[in-house]
C-alpha cells in the first residue's frame, strides 16, 4: 500500500474507514496484518468529500457511479459553504460557486457535471442500460426527464420493438411527456419510427 488509506474515529469504538476499501481488501487477500491508514477526525460532509475523490479517481467508471459521485460530492460542498440567512440571489451564488469549484476538480463543466447528475433520476433498470452501453448518454439525458412512470412504460415499449430511443426520439418524448401528453401509443409511435440514427443534424466549424 503506497498511499495511506483515510479513516475516522468511531463513536462507538474503532475506526470508520472513509478511503482505501480496495486497498484494504488487497490488504486482507495478501494476508497483511497491518496497513497505513490516517486517521483524521471528519464530520460527514468531509468524509462524503474525502470518500467520493477517492472513488473519483477510478480509472474505469460507469457513468452511474459517476451520476451518484458528483451528486453526492456537490450536496457535501454546498452544505459545507452554508446556507445564507436571507433567502435571496445569494443562495443561487452560493450553489454556482461549489458547482464551479466542482467543474474545476474534476475537469468538467458546470454543465456536464449537471447532466451526469440529471441521470440519477432515471430508474434503476434504465440506468442499468446506460452503464451497459444500451443506452447512449445523450439521450439518457432527455429521458431522466419522464415521470417514473412513463419511463417504466419505456422499459415495456423498448422491450416490445426490440430497440432503445435515439436522441431525437428522446427530445420527442419529452416534450410530449411536460406538456402531459405521452401516453402509451404516443410513446409506441415515436419507437417504431425508421431510425435516421441522428444523422439529419451536422455540425460544421466556422472555417469549413
Amino acid at each position: 500500500v503506497l498511499v495511506p488509506a483515510i479513516a475516522r474515529p468511531n463513536p462507538n469504538g474503532g475506526y470508520e474507514l472513509i478511503a482505501g476499501h480496495r486497498r484494504h481488501r488487497a490488504s486482507e487477500l495478501a494476508e497483511k496484518e497491518t496497513m497505513p491508514v490516517i486517521v483524521r477526525d471528519l464530520d460527514d460532509d468531509a468524509a462524503t468529500i474525502i470518500m467520493v475523490d477517492s472513488n473519483l479517481q477510478r480509472e474505469e467508471l460507469l457513468p452511474s457511479e459517476r451520476a451518484f459521485a458528483y451528486k453526492m460530492k456537490l450536496e457535501a460542498m454546498k452544505r459545507q459553504a452554508g446556507r445564507p440567512s436571507k433567502e435571496n440571489v445569494s443562495q443561487l451564488g452560493t450553489q454556482k460557486r461549489s458547482d464551479q469549484i466542482l467543474a474545476e476538480q474534476v475537469g468538467q463543466s458546470r454543465n456536464q457535471i449537471q447532466r451526469y447528475i440529471r441521470l440519477t433520476e432515471l430508474i434503476p433498470p434504465l440506468l442499468d442500460m446506460v452503464d451497459e452501453k444500451k443506452i447512449a448518454f445523450n439521450p439518457a439525458y432527455e429521458l431522466s426527464f419522464l415521470k417514473p412512470e412513463e419511463q417504466q412504460m419505456l422499459i415495456e415499449t423498448m422491450d416490445y420493438e426490440q430497440a432503445t430511443p435515439s436522441l431525437s426520439q428522446a427530445q420527442r418524448m419529452k416534450k410530449f411527456s411536460q406538456d402531459g401528453k405521452l401516453t402509451e401509443d404516443v410513446m409506441l409511435a415515436i419507437m417504431s419510427e425508421e431510425k435516421k440514427d441522428d444523422l439529419d443534424k451536422v455540425t460544421l466549424t466556422g472555417d469549413t
